[in-house]
């Protein structure tokens, strides 16, 4: 099978919560399209974070420090 995009990753990841939240899904077929969306969101978060580091360095430019906070921040999460 060939790689997958990230746009095709993140619509399969979709179609299983879609498959897992129907109620005549047998529990067996539940747990491996749980599985299956577990390692999918595992893979997507690292692929987020490659390219958050990549547009930091375009966003920042190759002198910037890596102990420096980034001007920008995609992914941050306010609490």
């Amino acid at each position: 099978m060939a790689t997958k995009n990230f746009e095709e990753r993140l619509e399969r990841l979709e179609a299983l919560g879609d498959k897992i939240r129907r109620s005549d899904i047998p529990l067996d077929d539940a747990l491996a399209a749980f599985e299956e969306g577990i390692k999918l969101a595992r893979a997507l978060e690292k692929d987020l974070s490659k390219i958050e580091s990549r547009i930091e360095i375009l966003m920042n430019g190759p002198d910037a420090k890596e102990d420096e906070k980034p001007e920008l921040d995609l992914f941050t999460t306010e609490e």
